[in-house]
């Protein structure tokens, strides 16, 4: 089995990987129909009101991800993701009755948003920290690089299905059909051979837990880095759902579709860079701002983009940057961090970086109303060129780096750290 691919030597992990690709199109076709409804049936092309749906879906992040941190370290992940996962399903299920009965109403769409969000904010730590259950800790950037390629080849599927589906059928059908798409994981996870497990340390009952993780962090220079930078970039520039639907229906006037079709061309960039990434024995804080840097110059560029055809080909470098930048903040916090302390550490993570999009989303949506769409992806660019920036200088000051480029000779990039404590941080 090629190095790629490694991780799916372990059983446990072969069931995860197949049931989460057959969640994760469920759960982006969904994506699809909830934005498409409310930009389209239930309000007037308000870029507002979709902003406001992916707020509510993430505000939950923001308030819940440090408790749900502490119970990821204390409780069994398995049974929680039993859990999270059959209570996704249920809401799903219940948003597409509603939607075919002809009786949804914007709230309603509000509602199950939120809904949706306490749930999946209660599921995030324990996802993101199973995968260390599941392999040994030489494979962890390996299985997570897979998981990022597992999510994102179903976003090559899962959008362009749901724009098909809503075109043909309706979104309700498309609500109905993610909600079954649950049943894998928990069937999956029902399926593992428990004694193949790795024991992983569970933190004991205390009182302090949640300060005693943002203690932690605190200490560690390159997770506050890594978490202020990814905090930006999701706030101001990860705003594809909104951003994209603005600029299918309002400035290339195209339907479902269409707008479908640019996840789905998204996703080949990102499916390009999860593979890369699974390649990769371990990133480090310097992949996260490169690729930021990266990132701020596509989107430029694709908000630039002239005609449909031109913005779906810059779809692809903007999801090949956007990939390895969170792919590489996700594994080198995971595997700088202590076992004990990794769920704590990937709840506070995903309160900065999910949690951010109920400040960001509204914000892009009213500027995508009032400047115009292409200025929802400009400002991302910007923003995140700044944080990449000012990471860049503080990070030279801060850790005495010495940084050579050079054109022809490999490697291309030379960083000497003159101060060894500090490179023992950011390497």
């Amino acid at each position: 089995m090629s190095t790629t691919f490694s991780s799916l030597r372990y059983p446990n992990y072969r069931l995860w990987f197949g049931a989460a690709l057959v969640a994760n199109v469920g759960t982006w076709m969904q994506r699809v129909a909830q934005d498409w409804i409310v930009l389209t049936d239930l309000s007037d092309e308000s870029g507002v009101a979709v902003g406001i749906t992916t707020a509510l879906q993430f505000l939950p992040f923001l308030l819940l991800s440090p408790w749900a941190g502490v119970l990821a370290d204390r409780l069994p992940r398995r049974g929680l993701l039993m859990a999270t996962q059959g209570g996704m399903g249920v809401l799903a299920l219940a948003l597409g009755a509603l939607v075919l009965s002809g009786r949804a109403e914007l709230w309603h769409v509000y509602g199950f948003a939120l809904l949706l969000g306490v749930v999946s904010a209660l599921d995030g730590p324990a996802r993101q920290t199973f995968v260390a259950d599941m392999v040994p800790t030489e494979k962890l950037p390996n299985a997570i690089g897979l998981n990022s390629a597992s999510f994102n080849a179903a976003r090559l599927v899962g959008p362009g299905v749901a724009g098909l589906l809503i075109a043909a059928v309706g979104s309700g059908w498309v609500f109905l059909i993610n909600g079954v798409t649950f049943a894998a994981t928990i069937v999956a996870l029902a399926a593992m051979n428990v004694r193949e497990l790795r024991t992983v340390p569970a933190a004991p009952r205390a009182r302090g837990q949640i300060r005693e993780g943002i203690r932690y962090v605190r200490g560690r220079t390159d997770m506050v880095v890594i978490m202020v930078v990814m905090f930006v970039v999701s706030t101001f520039g990860l705003n594809f759902q909104l951003t994209s639907a603005l600029m299918a229906r309002v400035e290339f006037e195209r339907g479902a579709g269409e707008y479908g079709i640019l996840g789905s061309v998204l996703a080949i960039g990102s499916l390009t860079g999860a593979l890369l990434a699974a390649r990769r024995d371990r990133p480090r804080v310097r992949l996260v701002i490169g690729s930021a840097f990266a990132f701020a110059v596509t989107t430029a560029a694709l908000a630039l983009a002239p005609t449909y055809p031109s913005f779906v080909v810059a779809c692809i470098p903007v999801g090949l940057a956007s990939l390895t930048m969170m792919t590489a903040a996700n594994t080198t916090l995971q595997v700088s961090s202590d076992p004990v302390m990794r769920g704590r550490v990937m709840a506070l993570y995903i309160m900065v970086f999910q949690g951010a999009t109920p400040v960001g989303a509204p914000l892009v949506g009213w500027i995508g109303e009032a400047w115009g769409p292409r200025w929802s992806i400009l400002v991302g660019s910007i923003a995140t060129f700044a944080v990449a920036l000012a990471a860049t200088v503080w990070a030279v000051r801060r850790w005495r780096l010495r940084v050579r480029y050079h054109l022809l000779p490999r490697p291309h990039l030379e960083v000497e750290y003159l101060d060894r404590p500090a490179a023992a941080l950011a390497a």
